[in-house]
């Protein structure tokens, strides 16, 4: 079987790259890093006009291909090295921003890449009184150039007949660097055996960033950038203002300008009300209040239903299995763990529908702009809010997002607080313990259970800002941060792209949390299941001789051998062991074994809870949020989960460091242990304060 076709996307930020490659993969793409880099990197398959599969690579959005940011240099490593080059690059161009993204075009068509051209928002270059004369464009560039509309998919079936014949690479380069750099451009060509002249002369401009280029090979570079007097910066000024000249011969004669009558547009008119000083901040606020209410509001139903049908089938297999360990392992264990992390999907597809919707319309990068001014007043840069908010979701993409930030300061700081902000792994413990104790009522036609959680999210965000300061006070550097970036356009968010990313997701969110939890509930299960010696084997006997079994039922005797069991089970003899650690927020020793079992991840929490509270129990005896409300403090004779105990418990997860992944992030990003153990320590420090202090003040 042959290897499929591979195919790269390669444009500027905003181009159109994303709805192309979502119309073309649908659901059959995933995420994952670029060999070597922890930059994300989309892929996914498709299929040519003739039916032939395809591989599809979402490169990074770059404006051209000498890099700003970790993230950009991808591109340049990618289409510079054979092994890593796609077998046909689709360069997608912003039409309405035409002399801007061709920049980036003729610098990958000089590179010698087998190309087509794809032009998008050409709705919105011609209401701004520009028509292009595709069949001309294309005789100027030398490779195919097409019209497609992201919103609609129209124009993609002629892209997929490139497909199955790429065009040949063109004959001649766009801009002859052989003109700034002959003599080294030889040199290296035959020292590396490189036919391209582009590429020899990028070996001067980027030696660094060319995968595989041994040491002595990066000093043969050096020796011979030294001999034939080549100047870096000075050759790349020259080049990018000879590339500007030429873009502008070739859109004089491929583009006809008409004379428009001057209006103010609706981007131009909404801005006016988006970053208002003072009312844009009111509007996101507002949004971000929205947002919570419609977590708790829309997800009620379909989480109930989840809740109450594992809670069914628990007791369902009790009863229809042969009873012994492989029963209670499926009722107990690996049952109640599933549904710990299924029930919160609606919860999580509903935040990243939101999320999906903000960015998709443009008004995302509004934020980033308006919060720029207050990042500053924290040691930040405006582009740390992207790694911010990216931390609602999930907190590894955004240490990775940190890469877009070229201050080398504001990019550790911002990955040293970036955890703070509460992920959607958070989600879960927020949302039962929430439910435990804040009651599910309105006040001024407001759910109060989202004002809680809307509360938990601004709490971690504002902690960020002030953990960014202290930060910003102790790093030294004498580097100054700009920024600089470009605003969308307004636009219709593309459902086909929200219901994709959202699945996507989702998808993610179940299986990579699913599998930590399966584990760790088995294990769990096992662990609160066996003891040592015959402890469990007498545990009848012991039971017996400790209470008076006239005054009991044979339910309430029952229910004393369980729990006898849990509390001498190894888990039991754990949690025990750490109990006076834990005391004075005013945990037991079972809150304590589900803290420990999610510093694997915070949202394994809730799945621990669900075994532990399953062990022994009738599990037909209501939802996991049931038991827990029915669980006693055997100290005091009331509920275990008080106002005082709930509220320490979210304020301890709003802060600690719960995730091995995320640290493992870090680590790869910052290149030392240093950064990640700082992280760790100072965070769950906060945790352990602030949950004690709470606990303190309400009880």
């Amino acid at each position: 079987m042959s290897k499929p076709l591979t195919i790269g996307l390669i444009g500027n930020p905003n181009a159109g790259k994303s709805s192309i490659f979502n119309h073309l993969t649908g659901l059959n793409q995933k995420v994952g890093n670029f060999p070597g880099v922890t930059v994300d990197k989309k892929e996914g398959f498709t299929h040519s006009f003739e039916g032939s599969k395809c591989k599809l690579i979402d490169l990074p959005g770059t404006y051209s291909i000498y890099p700003r940011s970790l993230d950009e240099q991808v591109v340049f490593e990618t289409l510079s090295c054979p092994k890593l080059a796609p077998d046909l690059g689709v360069i997608v161009l912003d039409a309405s921003n035409l002399k801007r993204n061709l920049l980036l075009c003729t610098q990958i068509i000089d590179l010698g890449l087998p190309l087509v051209v794809v032009l998008t928002m050409t709705d919105l270059a011609e209401k701004r009184g520009m028509e292009i004369d595709v069949p001309q464009l294309a005789k100027e560039l030398g490779v195919p150039v097409l019209k497609v509309n992201g919103r609609t998919g129209h124009g993609l079936e002629e892209l997929k007949k490139f497909f199955d014949r790429p065009p040949k690479q063109r004959s001649r380069s766009m801009y002859a660097v052989s003109e700034l750099a002959g003599d080294f451009i030889e040199e290296v060509k035959g020292e590396f055996s490189i036919s391209n002249d582009y590429l020899a002369y990028q070996y001067g401009q980027q030696r660094f960033a060319i995968p595989n280029l041994t040491e002595r090979c990066k000093e043969k570079i050096c020796a011979i950038k030294k001999a034939t007097n080549f100047k870096s910066e000075k050759f790349q000024a020259k080049e990018t203002v000879a590339r500007y000249r030429l873009i502008s011969e070739i859109i004089k004669r491929s583009v006809k300008q008409k004379v428009i009558e001057k209006k103010v547009s609706a981007t131009e008119k909404l801005d006016k009300i988006f970053t208002h000083k003072f009312g844009g901040y009111l509007i996101f606020f507002g949004l971000l209040f929205l947002i919570f209410q419609a977590i708790y509001e829309w997800s009620s139903v379909p989480m109930d239903m989840i809740d109450e049908s594992f809670a069914s089938l628990s007791a369902w297999l009790l009863q229809v299995l042969p009873s012994g360990p492989l029963a209670r392992l499926i009722a107990e264990g690996i049952v109640p763990g599933l549904g710990g992390i299924v029930i919160f999907v609606p919860q999580i597809a509903i935040l990243f529908v939101c999320i999906s919707l903000l960015e998709e319309s443009g008004y995302m990068a509004r934020v980033v702009f308006m919060m720029d001014k207050i990042m500053r007043k924290f040691g930040l840069n405006g582009r740390s809010i992207v790694p911010l908010i990216s931390s609602a979701a999930c907190a590894i993409p955004a240490v990775m997002a940190a890469r877009g930030i070229e201050n080398h300061k504001d990019r550790l700081t911002t990955i040293m607080v970036a955890p703070l902000v509460s992920c959607s792994a958070r989600l879960p413990v927020y949302a039962i313990l929430i439910a435990l104790v804040v009651p599910d009522k309105a006040w001024l036609g407001f759910n109060l259970q989202g004002i809680a959680l809307l509360g938990l999210y601004l709490l971690g965000f504002f902690s960020a800002l002030v953990a960014a300061l202290v930060f910003s006070k102790v790093l030294k550097s004498g580097q100054r941060s700009f920024l600089v970036m470009e605003l969308p356009h307004y636009r219709m968010p593309r459902w086909r792209n929200v219901m994709v990313t959202v699945f996507e997701k989702s998808k993610t969110f179940v299986l990579e949390a699913g599998k930590v939890i399966m584990a760790i509930s088995v294990i769990l299960w096992a662990l609160a299941s066996y003891g040592p010696g015959d402890v469990m084997e007498k545990a009848e006997e012991t039971v017996s001789r400790q209470v008076d079994n006239a005054g009991l039922s044979q339910a309430d005797f029952d229910h004393k051998v369980s729990a006898y069991k849990l509390e001498n089970s190894y888990a039991g003899r754990f949690g025990k062991a750490i109990e006076p650690a834990i005391a004075p927020l005013g945990y037991d020793w079972k809150i304590g074994i589900a803290i420990v079992s999610s510093f694997a991840a915070r949202e394994v929490f809730v799945g621990t809870m669900a075994t532990i509270y399953s062990i022994g129990s009738d599990a037909g005896e209501g939802t996991i949020l049931d038991r827990m409300r029915a669980e006693k403090n055997p100290k005091t004779g009331g509920p275990m989960y008080t106002t005082a105990v709930a509220f320490s418990l979210l304020i301890f997860y709003v802060f600690a460091m719960q995730c091995m992944s995320t640290l493992a992030i870090v680590y790869r990003e910052t290149k030392s242990w240093k950064w990640p153990v700082i992280q760790l320590f100072y965070m769950s420090g906060m945790a352990y304060a602030f949950a004690f202090a709470v606990y303190q003040w309400l009880s």
